[in-house]
């Protein structure tokens, strides 16, 4: 019996999953198997939160001459989730197994004595053989961390106007993706200011997504941290699942877990991340060290369908910066006495 009762599923998330469980077992008569992707996860002194996917997924393309090409948007749609996949997971000297949710997403928090740094372990599934997943491991102590948003943040998406999420999502190559300019240059120095902070990619893309942010971070030289990404599509009781609380939950789990570090958290103004940071600060003024949002181009807030309404912070206890890009958020950052500012 599946872990989650289908009396308690909205129909929606019922005719997803049977549209799933169809393409399933059409790919295993074509011989095809499935693979755990794992997410970078973080952990503190005990204890890991793992995540990662359990998919059937299509091979890569190749050009003609054997090289790897350039994937386009749509190939991160077109893995298969497997429901309620069984996975193994052997991390600090122990072994454990846990099940995939409806959609294969692996989110669980497990037993383990890990030093402090970013640290591997293994997770395979269906005998499979294993494959190496990460976990950065905040140290007793640290006292400072940085939450950062993804889209239109480091990457220019220009989301959420509908087609132009659809262009950016399924068709343009990744290798196409544009970073937002200074953003990688702040975020290393705010790295390299603060030794042993977590560093945590909060976004309300889809965990289809995590392989190509990945693969860009990398390229475009942003620092490595722990992906927070959300599965689309229906939930128990409703037809999509709720960017803005996705965050919130995530953002409220931080604060419960790691009760002495406070966060700085970077953001834009073309979705709701400001309003999202603003609740947050209310609700746990000591978890927040600061806000940094950055303001979109008028050419990019048109694409994006405008700016979220900007509310007066100057009462805020915490420094509350904003700037068009990572060279002007930096200069305030170090202003604030946040970074160094002579670095």
């Amino acid at each position: 019996m599946p872990p989650e009762s289908s009396a308690k599923i909205h129909w929606f998330a019922r005719l997803e999953h049977r549209f799933h469980v169809w393409r399933e077992r059409r790919a295993r008569r074509r011989g095809r198997s499935a693979t755990v992707v794992p997410f970078p996860g973080y952990g503190g002194s005990g204890w890991v939160r793992v995540v990662g996917r359990v998919l059937i997924v299509p091979p890569p393309p190749k050009r003609a001459r054997g090289e790897r090409a350039g994937v386009r948007g749509w190939r991160s749609f077109a893995g298969i989730p497997v429901s309620f996949a069984s996975v193994r997971i052997e991390i600090g000297g122990r072994t454990h197994t846990v099940v995939a949710d409806r959609g294969g997403v692996i989110d669980t928090v497990l037993d383990a004595e890990l030093d402090a740094g970013w640290q591997t372990f293994t997770m395979a599934v269906e005998e499979r053989d294993p494959v190496e997943a990460t976990a950065f491991i905040v140290a007793d102590g640290i006292g400072f961390g940085v939450v950062c948003d993804v889209d239109d943040t480091v990457m220019v998406t220009a989301l959420p106007r509908p087609f132009v999420a659809a262009w950016n999502s399924f068709v343009l190559d990744e290798h196409a993706r544009t970073p937002v300019p200074g953003m990688a240059v702040l975020l290393e120095q705010i790295m390299r200011d603060h030794p042993g902070a977590p560093m945590v990619y909060l976004s309300t893309g889809a965990w289809n997504v995590a392989p190509t942010l990945r693969r860009f971070l990398t390229r475009h030289l942003f620092p490595a941290g722990a992906m927070l990404l959300t599965d689309w599509g229906p939930t128990h009781d409703r037809w999509f699942r709720s960017g803005r609380e996705h965050k919130l939950s995530n953002l409220r789990r931080l604060a419960q877990e790691f009760p002495d570090t406070r966060w700085l958290l970077v953001g834009d103004d073309g979705q709701h991340d400001e309003a999202i940071y603003g609740q947050f600060l209310q609700e746990h003024p000591e978890a927040v060290a600061g806000v940094a949002i950055r303001r979109l181009l008028p050419a990019e807030a048109v694409l994006a369908g405008g700016r979220t309404a900007g509310d007066d912070h100057s009462a805020v206890t915490v420094p509350w910066v904003s700037a068009e890009d990572g060279a002007g958020l930096r200069e305030l950052l170090g202003d604030a006495g946040i970074i160094d500012a002579r670095s």
